[in-house]
């Protein structure tokens, strides 16, 4: 794995390009986007580690956000056209009533700008050529959702309010959504100006280093985290020898939690990952095998 502080004005499309080119492999992806405007924790997987992706995708996230009160746009975000303005003075009543309903387990429909898909096109495809786009509400959890700032600024003569947040998330959730519902709860309109995602999972900035950084290292010196170390991320389990084997083969072993519903890392007796388990049954199977077998 490697984690990369994604810069401002990048895709993550554009991030994978690169490491590929600087890990000499094809066989690079990263487990979850992040907006153009976005900066921070993009994590990576290079050759073999591709694989742990996918149960990566679905791992908790933490964001530092800028909401501004005061203004919708088409994205919202500060990438899109503005749609509305209300001038907004000191802190709005109500501001924290409004998050705390915005806290905890909600419904969240979210942006029609992002890359859902409808009948197999991306929302953001079909609002860009002009569609109307209406995007079921979908459960997310909001674990945390707090203010650490405010400031007012002026927007074209019209005053509006920064409101600086940090929040934790379920995988699938939309921060561009909450500023828009914060703002619509509030009745002034809302879009996010800045986003930072501090953390995925167990990797957050500490992990992550600057794209610039990265840019003169040869393939053999990438500061990647070996899949073993990558595997912490999740509950583990070691397996003897017989047991890796037996994976290794395709076959099933006992579980060693029956009924968890989270996936669960096999790590060999050598430490190596050996394979990712679904143990919500008294039979344990694999997901993905890492160990060839032998």
């Amino acid at each position: 794995m490697l984690i990369v502080d994604k810069p401002a004005g990048w895709t993550s499309h554009d991030i994978v390009a690169k490491v590929r080119y600087l890990a000499a492999t094809r066989k690079v992806g990263h487990a979850g986007t992040l907006d153009p405007m976005a900066t921070g924790v993009l994590v990576l997987g290079i050759g073999r580690a591709t694989k742990l992706l996918t149960f990566l995708v679905g791992c908790d996230k933490a964001y530092a956000a800028t909401i501004r009160l005061g203004a919708t746009t088409v994205t919202d975000d500060a990438e899109g056209e503005v749609v509305t303005t209300t001038a907004v003075g000191e802190s709005p009543a109500g501001l924290r009533d409004a998050i705390a309903g915005l806290t905890g387990a909600i419904d969240q429909v979210p942006s029609a700008v992002s890359a859902i898909k409808i009948k197999g096109k991306r929302a953001y495809a079909r609002v860009r050529a002009g569609e109307d786009v209406a995007l079921a509400a979908r459960p997310v959890t909001v674990a945390r959702f707090d203010v650490w700032g405010e400031r007012q600024v002026m927007v074209d003569g019209v005053p509006m309010l920064d409101v600086d947040v940090e929040v934790e998330v379920s995988s699938g959730t939309y921060v561009r959504a909450l500023a828009r519902d914060l703002g619509a709860t509030l009745g002034v309109g809302g879009h996010l100006t800045a986003l930072r995602r501090a953390r995925v999972g167990r990797f957050d900035l500490g992990d992550a280093h600057p794209l610039a950084a990265l840019e003169s290292c040869a393939p053999e010196q990438l500061p990647v985290i070996p899949l073993a170390d990558a595997a912490a991320a999740f509950a583990t389990r070691p397996v003897d020898a017989d047991e890796a084997r037996a994976l290794a083969y395709g076959q099933r072993i006992p579980s060693a939690s029956p009924g968890r519903a989270d996936p669960v890392a096999a790590i060999g007796p050598d430490g190596a990952l050996v394979a990712m388990l679904d143990e919500t049954r008294a039979i344990a199977q694999a997901y993905v095998v890492f160990t060839p077998a032998r």
